[in-house]
């Protein structure tokens, strides 16, 4: 039995498809689309039956005529796909707007079961819903859920109603909307969902009695005045990423990350007593150090990174995340993209990938491939790494380095946004529609859960793509271009180091100079997580967490002179890193969503650009502050930044006074 979860945003549609498979679910994309596809089989708990009974997650529609990807999907879907029954999830705080969705559905000729979610939260909110009268009212049945709960939930009586209908047990009668008919005229369709929004209303003024006049400010209401305040949101969201980077930086994330490390050490100790003398130098040198030594470098990092996924995964749950999209949106429309644009932005955080993909919601095409460019920039899973990793060593693992960095990031969106949209000449305006959700304390569960699924994604990275990268950068360290064994007694005459420093040429106006920052900075583009492995490997440090450790392995009382620069050329390599281009994979999903090599090319150029100059500004102030005097190279760099800005100042004057059509967009 093949059964569609139809529901809007946020009426709990994810969180039911999770609670009744199990989340044991086949994840892919829709054919032809980037839009996550997700599948299950329901529980057997819930399904005692010998059928198997498959569970579609369709993407959240508001309505039939679809608006977005995401619409358009879960219409095809339900229309060509036909599955057996349709399980309607509604808002149970909604009713008006979710039944509007409802209505279409039962249209279509295909069984309706409709799951009352969030019934819980009527409750308190001292709302009535009278069920039986609604089923009635609907022709169908309707089962009170609370997927977030794991008893009492109704999700047993849920299945067992699918199970009926689809027997034909009970026949539905599609809701009479007056005027409604196929092939439709716009105007025909336009006074057609007029009607069906008054026979909802009248549906929901039968069915439903508020005991709580809505006019009056509930504490909802009283906590937005304050927390996406236009001009309170953005420090109160300061100080809250700060809290939450002191957290799992500076306190609970560095003590996990010493156990996790000392396991490491140990593990290397052990492998390194049983190897002994009897094993070729070379192979001890790949296995210890480049594979035990570089992964574990990255490894030992994964503590402080699954707290900071914790802390984001709290946030979000509550309903917190929402409120900064809507303090950012006045912002986002003033360099001309969507409100939608936000919604990526906060999604990269987590990995620019998904970010990217999360774009096709953005009708626009400039703002979508604009989007598409500027995502990117926000720090993802696969920098903290780097951010952590230069905080310790430099910063004594001060929060103020993270939270900044995100602060940076989207000073560099909105900026980069302006120079974008004078380069394209576009003038369009842009709107932004988001329902809010409720605040709620968030369930440990299921940050615990979406923290171990990141925690895997990035372990699955380390045991595989930085765990080969890490090997060649030993294997190239290790020789010679006659192939001989040079080890650490001159690595500057390894292949590597000659591959690598002619392009530390180029970042010595940076500050890092150096070749095996340019090598790091090389293989970070195959994965950002790889920077700090390769500076593992190519500095022969296996331990980044314990400062006074790294200080005796590198022979200095002063941490900041182990890697050769100071913590001003640090910060500066931190930031090229972090806003320079995004791995091959992002990069990848950059090119499918713009569509366009010329946008491609030109994002990646922008990016470059944007990180070298972001990184000579940091070094060379930076420098000039701390000594009084410029940093070395400061005349070649600022040749080169002089160029990169006026082009883009030619690029954006092409276009002044220009009003482009969309339909031209490509041209610009």
């Amino acid at each position: 039995m093949k059964i569609a979860l139809a529901g809007n945003p946020n009426s709990g549609k994810t969180t039911l498809f999770n609670a009744i498979t199990g989340k044991i679910e086949h994840v892919g994309n829709w054919p032809g689309v980037t839009v996550e596809k997700k599948e299950g089989l329901v529980k057997a708990t819930l399904n005692p039956g010998s059928r198997k009974m498959t569970i579609v997650d369709l993407p959240g529609a508001y309505s039939m005529s679809p608006f977005t990807n995401e619409e358009s999907i879960t219409r095809d879907f339900v229309q060509k796909e036909s599955p057996e029954v349709i399980i309607n999830i509604v808002d149970a705080t909604n009713l008006s707007r979710s039944l509007f969705f409802t209505s279409q559905l039962m249209e279509l000729g295909i069984p309706v079961v409709v799951a009352l979610n969030k019934s819980d939260l009527i409750q308190k909110k001292e709302i009535l819903v009278d069920t039986d009268l609604l089923s009635e009212e609907l022709g169908c049945p309707v089962i009170s859920t609370v997927s977030t709960k794991s008893s009492n939930n109704g999700l047993g009586s849920l299945v067992e109603a699918v199970q009926e209908v689809s027997m034909k047990k009970r026949n539905q009668q599609p809701l009479r909307v007056k005027g409604a008919k196929a092939n439709a005229t716009k105007e025909e369709m336009e006074q057609i969902d007029r009607n069906r929004f008054a026979l909802v209303n009248d549906i929901v003024a039968r069915v439903e009695r508020r005991k709580i006049d809505s006019s009056n400010h509930t504490f909802q209401d009283r906590m937005d005045k304050v927390v996406a305040h236009k001009w309170l949101g953005i420090p109160i969201f300061a100080a809250i990423i700060w809290l939450v980077f002191s957290f799992s930086q500076s306190w609970v994330g560095p003590w996990l990350a010493d156990i996790l490390v000392g396991w490491i050490d140990s593990f290397y100790g052990f492998v390194e007593g049983i190897m002994g003398d009897t094993v070729s130098p070379v192979l001890s040198s790949l296995l210890l150090d480049g594979i035990i030594g570089g992964v574990g470098a990255v490894v030992g990092f994964l503590p402080l990174i699954m707290v900071l996924f914790f802390m984001l995964a709290l946030l979000e749950d509550s309903g917190y995340m929402a409120r900064v999209a809507l303090v950012m949106d006045r912002f986002f429309k003033k360099i001309g993209l969507s409100g939608k644009s936000i919604i990526p932005m906060i999604v990269s955080t987590g990995c620019a990938i998904p970010g990217i993909m999360a774009t096709r919601t953005i009708k626009n095409e400039r703002q979508r491939r604009t989007t598409a460019m500027l995502a990117p920039f926000m720090p993802c899973g696969a920098k903290l790494p780097i951010i952590a990793l230069f905080a310790s060593v430099f910063f004594g693992e001060n929060a103020w380095v993270g939270t900044s960095m995100y602060f940076l990031a989207i000073v560099v969106i909105v900026l980069s946004g302006l120079i974008i949209r004078k380069i394209t000449g576009d003038t369009s305006s842009s709107y932004f529609i988001m329902e809010l959700p409720e605040y709620r304390f968030p369930s440990i569960k299921r940050a615990i859960v979406s923290m171990l699924s990141r925690a895997k994604a990035f372990i699955i990275k380390a045991g595989t793509i930085i765990l080969i990268c890490n090997a060649i950068v030993q294997i190239l360290q290790t020789f010679n271009w006659q192939f001989q064994v040079v080890g650490q007694s001159a690595p500057d005459t390894s292949i590597l180091a000659s591959l690598a420093t002619p392009l530390a040429w180029v970042f010595i106006p940076l500050g890092f100079g150096i070749w095996q920052f340019a090598a790091a900075a090389i293989t970070g583009f195959i994965a950002k997580e790889n920077v700090v492995g390769t500076l593992a490997v190519t500095f022969a440090v296996t331990n980044f967490i314990d400062i006074e450790e790294l200080a005796l392995v590198a022979g200095s009382t002063d941490v900041m002179t182990v890697f050769g620069i100071g913590a001003v050329a640090g910060l500066s390599y931190l930031v090229f890193n972090l806003f320079t281009p995004p791995c091959f994979a992002a990069i990848g999903s950059m090119n499918s969503e713009m569509e366009s090599p010329k946008w491609l090319w030109g994002a990646i150029g922008f990016q470059l650009g944007m990180g070298y100059v972001l990184s000579f500004l940091v070094y060379q102030l930076g420098t000039l502050f701390t000594t009084g005097t410029v940093g070395a190279g400061f005349l070649g760099g600022l040749i080169a930044i002089t160029a990169m800005v006026g082009y883009v100042v030619f690029l954006m004057n092409r276009n002044a006074g220009k009003v482009l059509n969309p339909a031209v967009e490509e041209v610009a």
